[in-house]
């Protein structure tokens, strides 16, 4: 089986808002993923970012559609965040202080390190400032 990848709240809203000017590409890309039986990780927090702008820019029925999808789908395993690995999104914040990245974005990326993940289903440029291999390639 292949290496599980990392979906971004980027990727997630332009899985399901159809103006999303990456929406062609992830729709393509995520069906790919999941045609390659990768398992999907995700954090609480990346849940809570994506719910959010959904009900924001789509609605109600779009924010709760999102949430069936991770709660009915096989291959999407949520990964709660927990005080050792915000320690290490603070390390993360510190570090990268040049960065505008988000607090959601850092315990994203501390969640990789930790399960030594290499792959980001993004469309945020910041997982390849950190050094991960953002897909689908070319955005």
């Amino acid at each position: 089986m292949n290496e599980p990848i990392f979906v971004d709240t980027s990727a997630w809203i332009a899985i399901i808002n159809p103006r999303d000017k990456y929406h062609l590409s992830a729709k393509e890309f995520y069906g790919d993923v999941l045609a390659q039986k990768r398992r999907l990780l995700i954090s609480n927090l990346i849940v809570s970012e994506t719910y959010t702008n959904l009900v924001w820019k789509l609605g109600h029925h779009k924010a709760i559609s999102f949430l069936d999808i991770i709660e009915q789908s096989s291959s999407v395993h949520c990964i709660w965040s927990d005080q050792k690995l915000e320690a290490q999104a603070r390390d993360i914040l510190r570090r990268y202080d040049d960065q505008d990245f988000s607090y959601t974005d850092a315990v994203s990326f501390a969640l990789m390190q930790q399960r030594e993940l290499t792959e980001a289903f993004a469309f945020d440029h910041h997982f390849s400032v950190v050094g991960f291999v953002q897909f689908p390639v070319g955005q």
